[in-house]
Order: C-alpha cells, then structure tokens, then sequence
C-alpha cells in the first residue's frame, strides 16, 4: 500500500477530515509530510479530538524505533481499540508484550512504539501481508471515532 492509496481508502470514509500540515498552515515544521485522520462530519478540524489515524513519514523525538529515515519507510498509526489491540498484541494496552516485536519491521500489525500502552497499533510499509488488516483496523477506528462524536454530540444536546 501507499500513503496516497491509503488516504485514497481513508478519505471515502464518511465525515473524514484529513488534514496533512504543510508550511504557513501554522502547524509544527516536524508535521509537515504526514497525514492525520479525524471524524468531523462538519468539516471543521476538531480541537479537544486526537486523529483516529495518522500516517508519519519520519522520526519523531523519542519516536525513532520504527527506524523511519529508511528510503521510502512510512508509519500508519491506528486507534482501532481494546479489542483489535488484544487480537493483533496477544496482549492488553499497558502489559508488557509476550514477546520482543522490532518496531521497525514492515508489513507487520504492532503496538505502536510509544502510544501502544494507549492501545494504538502501528504498521511500517503496509504490503501484502497486512493490507486487508490495515484496511479493516482503519475502519474499526473511524467507526470508533463516529460513535465517540455521536456520544459528544448528544450530551451536548
């Protein structure tokens, strides 16, 4: 998979805003180059929401286990739940791995390197091998992101 095929996939989602920072929109340079998926059905960025996704095209400050100043080495970053985390982990956010994962290995569903003990999964350079998962792990979360707006928006009502 691509980035652009999966933002392609991402953006067919109902109520998706997909935001990608780039020089004089006001976000962080560091930004620049990745992708953040959000539900806003009203099309306006959300401000007390994380993204539901995120793809990332480089290392981040204490984010550089999935070695991403590799050529061409991409990170999609999913919130898709307890229940997905414990099918893909073997384990619940916030307990150890049962086993050593390199952060870093391709075509793999993982714990994310550092928001993993939040319950977010990772995969380096989506392929063959985790294509059909990242799709249904990337609809598991905006579905999860549409029911948490759905919940604001009545409380609110």
């Amino acid at each position: 998979m691509t980035i652009e095929e999966i933002i392609g996939f991402v953006d067919g989602l109902d109520g998706v805003l997909t935001f990608r920072p780039a020089p004089g929109d006001g976000s962080p340079e560091i930004s620049w180059g990745d992708t953040f998926f959000y539900y806003a059905p009203d099309g306006v960025m959300p401000t007390a929401t994380q993204p539901f996704a995120t793809i990332v095209t480089k290392d981040y400050p204490g984010d550089e286990a999935s070695r991403l100043d590799r050529t061409d080495a991409f990170r999609v970053n999913i919130s898709a739940g307890r229940e997905a985390f414990l099918r893909w982990t073997g384990h619940a956010p916030r307990e150890p791995a049962p086993a050593e994962v390199d952060p870093g290995a391709s075509d793999t569903v993982i714990a994310h390197p550092v928001y993993g003990g939040l319950g977010w999964l990772a995969v380096v350079n989506p392929g063959p091998r985790t294509e059909s998962a990242t799709r249904e792990l990337l609809r598991t979360a905006h579905r999860l992101a549409r029911s948490r707006y759905e919940r604001r928006a009545e409380s609110k009502a």
